[in-house]
Order: structure tokens, then sequence, then C-alpha cells
């Protein structure tokens, strides 16, 4: 092996490969989010200087305040608590005084004064309340200090990117009540952090630092608030710098309505029901309310803003129970559809958008996703949940309005597909992703000698998101009338599943090919993209049983879920991005397969690792990857060192599997749910779940495990729907 990683060196700036040494995570994030924006703070509720960590303020891609620091009498305060509320709206630390000594004497107890922070984020504006109380039996001299800073980073900087050149950094304006911090970047744009202080007549500003002098009698308190306001030349935010309360209200109101579009789920485990919770809570917060509609980003802290594959397969994990998620993700993809030839992005007319950034970076061309196009999967999947989501909601409307997207859509599959037929990959762009499947590191795509596959490279699971657009694209042309459009598609499908059991078995394996490579060999590893072959139906029956059971086997199933390689294959290595780690989306999705093949107490087994992982982390939020060592007794999954807390599709894989185990099914157009071989793991006694919306209709229902299968019951139903159970 080290004479292959030796041929592979990665040019930190080309394959944008994030530093995990740069980045030595010391005690708990905690993370408030809205929009494009996001703050990361200790549990003191600061954002520490630090050259290594990714605390501060971000908006739009920048990080605009890179130090926001409180200190009591000019020592660090002591912590009491700290944590979010429920639903992640507001971040509340409660600090404390340390002993302040003059020489030998103790001139201020600790414990003494009680300092309550709480920050709300709304659309670039943080808000921080102060409410300091002297609980001492004398009066107490305070002075508070903020210390604060601005650097006005892109955050590729932060994922380890050097820059050759910046933009011009001004002086602080301090006024009366105000500091106000200004950058101009190497793209023209000004971006402006206003730090605003309440009482304005009690602080004592200065560029880098605001201090509050108090002489507290005993049990005497005070209040104090500061609101920092992040704003871009050219881009109108909607907050301008109201009370936290309001932000508050507002934030609240939007993550309600977005968590209420989900039924109401209550188990007999305690625990699950928190996990369901959690991931609620982690899909509202990521929610971004887009001039095009609803989007959820991928997850913070890398990548908080529209990623098409990220939202298109969250929106499918989500699905069977809130499908308004899905509508707001397909009209947001349709309007930021490839409308030209451009090889410096990769994108074409039809294909479906990879990322759009906004920061520095990305608008001067130091990194090519302002607006880029490099994957090869999105487009066939927003086919593909267009198809979908027509069938859980019944919402013809929506198909008519998109039609032309999802038609562009299947224009580029076939113009893109190569000579054997498959939809492949090469990238245009000179400093685009090598490989564009969502397993886009530069090693991902391996022979089984553990050589690279040159390109162009046709990946298993592309080809079954391929014939899921085909045969579900055809089903909606007919409803549409469309019959020519309908039967042509129908021909492709079956044309391409007849060349896909051909060219991609591995009949020794029992599995499919990761991929075929520019010369038309098979990559032939056991990976975990052939358990998406079934998600997509491709797979033909006997053959999805025999990648089902080669999955579940120890070298692909580490106990807490499905690896990404098997740890026979000769890149494997549990603690790689996507050479044998574990990522939840891509467990939940293989469960969605399992299912698909009558397979759902295999889907339970999934959903019962993944609970299990939930059960060791703090606030049950799944991470966007962990490591993929082997589960002996009494072992914890191991974390990977720069996953993002909360990632969307991670958050969404809980429902997918939840699905799965079920045998859900929804036929909205004919008002029929189907539970087919309904399974319940050990741990699971009874689900129930209360207002599942099908077109005007609600469904309410219980399931309980037995022996052998679960059973259901119809609570009520409201509205005519065909409630149909198969064992």
């Amino acid at each position: 092996m080290t004479e292959l990683l030796a041929a592979e060196r990665i040019r930190i700036g080309n394959e944008y490969y994030l530093l995990a040494g740069a980045v030595p995570i010391r005690g708990r994030q905690l993370v408030l989010n809205h929009g494009d924006s996001f703050v990361v703070l200790n549990e003191l509720g600061d954002c520490p200087l630090t050259a290594h960590e990714p605390f501060g303020l971000f908006c739009a891609g920048t990080r605009f305040l890179d130090r926001f620091e409180l200190r009591i009498n000019g020592g660090f305060p002591q912590l009491l608590s700290a944590g979010l509320t429920d639903d992640n709206s507001e971040q509340v630390s409660y600090v404390t005084n340390a002993d302040e000594q003059r020489g030998d004497e103790l001139i201020a107890q600790r414990g003494s004064l009680a300092v309550e922070r709480r920050n709300v984020l709304e659309d670039g504006t943080l808000f921080e309340s102060l409410h300091i109380r002297n609980y001492a039996a004398a009066p107490f001299r305070l002075t508070l200090t903020l210390l604060f800073s601005a650097d006005f980073a892109d955050i590729f900087e932060l994922r380890g990117m050097k820059r050759a050149a910046h933009g011009a950094l001004r002086p602080a304006d301090v006024k009366r009540d105000a500091v106000h911090f200004s950058y101009r970047g190497l793209d023209g744009v000004e971006r402006q952090a206003t730090l605003r202080f309440q009482p304005a007549d009690a602080w004592q500003l200065q560029a880098e630092s605001a201090s509050l002098a108090y002489t507290l009698p005993a049990g005497g308190e005070a209040r104090a608030t500061i609101a920092v306001q992040c704003r871009v030349a050219g881009r109108d935010r909607r907050v301008r710098c109201d009370d936290a309360a309001t932000a508050l209200a507002r934030v609240r109101a939007e993550r309600e309505s977005t968590a209420a579009q989900f039924p109401r789920l209550v188990s007999s485990n305690a625990a699950f029901d928190e996990w369901l919770d959690a991931s609620r809570r982690d899909i509202a917060l990521l929610h971004a309310n887009l001039p095009a509609g609803g989007y959820i980003y991928a997850g913070i802290p890398w990548f908080a803003t529209v990623f098409g594959r990220d939202g298109l397969l969250t929106a499918f994990e989500t699905l069977a129970f809130a499908p308004a998620l899905a509508a707001g993700t397909l009209r947001v993809l349709a309007a930021t559809q490839g409308t030209a030839q451009h090889a410096a992005r990769d994108e074409a007319p039809g294909k479906i958008v990879h990322e759009l950034r906004s920061g520095e970076m990305a608008s001067t061309g130091e990194i090519p996703f302002g607006r880029y196009y490099g994957s090869v999967d999105a487009t066939p999947l927003f086919a593909a949940l267009l198809a979908a989501y027509a069938e859980r909601s019944g919402d013809l409307a929506l198909v008519r309005e998109l039609w032309p997207a999802a038609t562009a859509a299947m224009q580029w599959i076939a113009s893109s597909s190569d000579a054997r037929g498959y939809l492949s990959y090469e990238r245009r762009s000179g400093n685009g992703l090598v490989n564009q499947g969502w397993k886009d590191s530069h090693d991902s795509i391996s022979h089984a000698d553990g050589r690279l596959a040159p390109p162009p490279i046709a990946l298993c699971e592309v080809q079954a998101y391929v014939y899921a657009a085909l045969r579900g694209m055809a089903g909606l042309a007919r409803q549409l009338g469309d019959s020519a459009r309908s039967v042509q598609w129908e021909h492709d499908a079956q044309a391409l599943q007849e060349r896909f059991e051909r060219d991609f078995w591995l009949d020794g394996e029992g599995t499919y090919a990761l991929a075929l490579d520019g010369d038309g060999r098979p990559c032939a590893v056991v990976a975990s993209n052939a358990g998406h072959c079934l998600l997509g139906g491709i797979a033909a029956p006997a053959r999805a049983l025999r990648v089902a059971e080669r999955l579940m086997q120890a070298d692909c199933f580490s106990g807490w879920g499905i690896r990404t390689l098997a740890s026979s294959a000769r890149r494997y290595n549990p603690m790689s991005y996507h050479n044998g780690s574990v990522w939840p989306h891509d467990n939940a999705l293989i469960a969605a397969g399992f299912a698909r093949y009558g397979l759902t107490g295999r889907a339970a087994e999934i959903l019962s690792a993944l609970f299990d992982v939930s059960c060791d982390l703090e606030g049950r939020r799944l991470p966007e990857l962990f490591c993929g060592f082997a589960r002996g007794p009494g072992d914890q999954p191991v974390a990977y060192p720069v996953a993002c807390r909360p990632q969307a599709w991670a958050a969404a894989s809980v429902f997918l599997c939840l699905q799965s185990m079920l045998g859900l099914s929804i036929d909205a157009s004919r008002r029929r749910v189907r539970f087919t071989r309904s399974a319940l793991p050990a741990w699971l006694d009874a689900l129930e779940l209360y207002g599942l919306r099908i077109g005007d209709a609600e469904l309410d229902l219980r399931v309980v495990r037995g022996r052998r299968s679960a059973a259901l019951e119809v609570i009520e139903k409201r509205g005519d729907l065909d409630v149909m159970v198969r064992k």
C-alpha cells in the first residue's frame, strides 16, 4: 500500500481535503444555526480565539467574528451549566466568578455572582442577553469585558486551504454604542460586522473590547445586551437588529412549522422517542426558506448551504412522513438547474447542481463551488424523487410545474451516457472533484488490488438511480398523456437492467461491482454502494437477496452499521472518509433497498445498530459518519474527528429506516397505505403514529411486536383511505 499512497499524494486545495490535524476539538461545541448563518460556541458561551478550531460567527460562507469572549473582572468565568434549548433555537450558559486574590487576601469569593448568557441567531444576526445577579452578602464590584475580533476568513481557509492574497480589512470604527468592522474582499464585495451594545451609556467601547462596570448591591442584578449583525453588500437580509425575544419567537415559529410536517411518533422505548425527536429537530434546524422554496441545508459547520445530492437524499429519507420537504427541494433544484455548457464548473444543460457557495473564494474562482455541478447522481435522483413524490402526495400540479426541468434532466442523462450505455463521469473542471458520486473523496473508487479506477467511471448505484428515474418518469409521462416518452423510458429501463446484470455482477462475491472503470473493467470490491442497487430496484430478486446477505457479513457489518468498504478490501481503513467508515444515511438507503425486496427484518437490524449508536451520543444526534471499527462487548462507537453534527441526511436516516422496517408504502392517488412484512426489533414492543397525512385524509395507527411478526391496528382514519397489511 505504501507505493500506492506515494503515487496519490493529496494536493491540498485541489482535492478539498479537510485537514483533521488542524481541528483538535477541545470540549463540547454548541451550535446555533439559521439559514446560511451559524455560530459555534463553547460551553461558556464564547467563541474563543484559536487558530485551529472552527469557533466563530459565520454567514454566507464567511466567518465574520473569530472571537467573542467574556471575562469577569479580567478572569475567565467558571462554568456552571450550558446547553441548547430543546428546539435548538437558543443557547444558554450559566457562569460564575472565580476566586479573586490580592496577595494573600481573598477579595472576591467564587460563586458570588451568577451570569446568565442567552444567545439567539436569526438570519445573520447574533443576539446575546446578559443577566447578572449578586448572591453575596456584600456589594460586588464587577467589570464585565467582552473581547471580540473579526477576521472575515472564508470557510475553505478554515478547512485548510491556503490563499496567496486577501482583501482589505479596515480598522475598527468605534461609535458611541457600536463597533463596526469592514472588509472588502478580492471579489470586490464589502462584508461588515457591527456589534451594538445596550444600555449604550453603560458600556465603554474600544476597537476589540467592550467593558461594563457595576457595583452590584447584595441581591442586586443588572441586564445588558449585545447584537452582532453580519452584512454582505448586495444581499438584503430580513433582520434589522430587532430584540432577542422577537428573533427567538420567529425562529421558533419557523422550526415548529417544519417539525409539524411530521406525524407524531410515540413508542414503548423512551430512548427511541428521544432519537426521533432529536432527528426531527435537526431537520428543522437545517431548514432554510429560499426564494424558490424550503430547503434542508446539508450540515454544520462545513456544509451550511445547498447541496443537490444531500438535499435530494434527505427529502427521500423523509418522504413517507413529510412529503412537503421534497416539494421545496425539487423547486429549489429546478431553479438552479444547469442551462449551458460550462467546463470550469462541470455544468451542462439539464444537470442538477451539486453545490452552491457564496463566500469570497467561491466568488473569485479560487474554488469552483460558487455554482458547481460536479455530481453524476444528483440529476437522476432529481427525476426519481419527483416520481416518488408524486406517488406519495398525488400532487400532479407540481409534476406539471417541474416537467420541463425533469425532461431536461432526462435529456442530460441520455446525452451523458457512455458508449457502454452507462451514466459515467470524468471531471471537466481542472480543479473540480475527481470522484463525483456520493463517495467523492479522491481514493474512494478502486480495484481489488488497491489501484484507483481511471475515468470515465460508471458507479453501480448511479445506474440504479437512472433505472429508478426511467421507471418513475415513464409512469409520470403516462399520467400526463405522453405515451411516446413513457414507452421509450420503459424500454430504456429494461435495456439498462439487462446490461447492468451482465456487466456488474460479481458471482464469486455475491454482490455488484463498485463501478466499471474507463476501460470497462469492473472494480471487484465489496462496497456499500451495491445496497443502493436494491434501493433503485435494478437488482434481480435472487441477486438482491445475495447482496443483502453479503452486506450483513462480518467484514461489511461492523455491529454499528454497514461499512462503506468491506474490511477484506485492500483499501479498507476504518478511519477513512469513504473506505471503511459507517455513514447513517448510507445504511438507511440500504435498509430501504432491503425492504423493497421484502427483507424488513434486515432493515430492522440496521435500525437497531444505528439506534445503539444514538444511545451513546449526546442529544441522540447522529453524526455525518463514524469509524468502522468492529463492535465488541462493551464497546462504544468511535467518532470520526471532523464529522458534521448536525448533518441533514444523518438526521433523516431514522425516518427511512423506520419506514423500511414497517414495510410502509403510500400511493396517494389510490388513497392506499400498505404495510408489508412489518417488523419490530426486540427492544421495541410497540409504536404509535398519529396524524399521517395522505392528501386530505389522516391516519392514526399502532404497531405491536409479536413472536414472528408485527401486528397493526388502525386507531382512527379521518377521510377515505384503504389500509392494507401483508404478512
